[in-house]
């Protein structure tokens, strides 16, 4: 079968592209930022829509929850809560630094004090913090790429992050660990003297809107075993058109 002009033209531009490419070869610094930036960015889009289940596991309790999410950029996001009916309607919004929320049953709107910020979410354990969160690992901290795969594809890469001392996060050290890849696996949080605290596990990775994204999120804090907080993705949109009206006191309470 002959090949059309267009198709040859690409391939044509791929071959020629190639050499160029095998001639820039990429630094180890440079390579693991490309790889903690993907990490920061495999959820995030310029807007986004989402319906979430999120499972928690505690001592105490288990319980599951279902949410409607809209983001825009890093600073703003809104979170409501349409199930279990006890909750419905709790929504949560998230403008910068700041968090509120609402409760409908009090019909009450509420800010989050900066005291309060290291404080369980939803009764999660997600904080308030990290609802907020909006630093890139890659600008916060000093890294360095400590593994790789091989050349037969086996192994992972690993890299190591150290607090910048005038950076405002929580960690003192945080390891990344992607497939090859270079999908994360998991990142584990290390307080400032250099303790495992938690461990963010990712899994069931799927293609949407043209980019692999892990469906399936899983948060195990160190000190206690058997629990977690586990995030599934039921659906995501990268491609939503989320108006900036959607980020206001005023949607809280729809």
């Amino acid at each position: 079968m002959r090949s059309s002009p267009i198709r040859l033209g690409l391939i044509a531009a791929l071959l020629l592209a190639a050499p160029a490419l095998a001639q820039e070869p990429i630094s180890d610094e440079e390579l693991a930022r490309e790889l903690l930036d993907g990490t920061d960015d495999m959820q995030r889009g310029d807007s986004s829509t989402a319906t979430v289940t999120m499972n928690v596991k505690t001592a105490r309790f288990s319980r599951s929850i279902s949410m409607q999410s809209w983001s825009k950029g890093e600073e703003k996001s809104l979170i409501r809560i349409t199930a279990p009916a006890k909750e419905a309607g709790v929504t949560t919004l998230k403008v910068g630094e700041n968090i509120w929320n609402y409760l409908p049953k009090v019909d009450r709107t509420m800010k989050v004090p900066a005291g309060m910020m290291s404080g369980s979410w939803m009764g999660s354990h997600f904080s308030n913090d990290d609802l907020v969160k909006e630093s890139r690992m890659a600008d916060d901290y000093t890294y360095r790429l400590t593994a790789r795969p091989d050349a037969a594809g086996t192994g992972s890469y690993v890299v190591e992050c150290e607090a910048k001392p005038t950076a405002a996060v929580v960690w003192g050290k945080v390891v990344v660990t992607l497939r090859p890849d270079r999908i994360a696996e998991q990142i584990q949080y290390f307080d400032e003297k250099g303790v495992l605290i938690r461990t963010m596990k990712f899994s069931d990775l799927q293609e949407i809107d043209g980019r692999m994204v892990a469906t399936r999120m899983m948060l195990v804090p160190e000190d206690k075993p058997g629990e977690f907080t586990e995030i599934i993705y039921d659906e995501l949109s990268f491609h939503a058109n989320v108006p900036d009206s959607m980020f206001s006191l005023q949607e809280l309470k729809k």
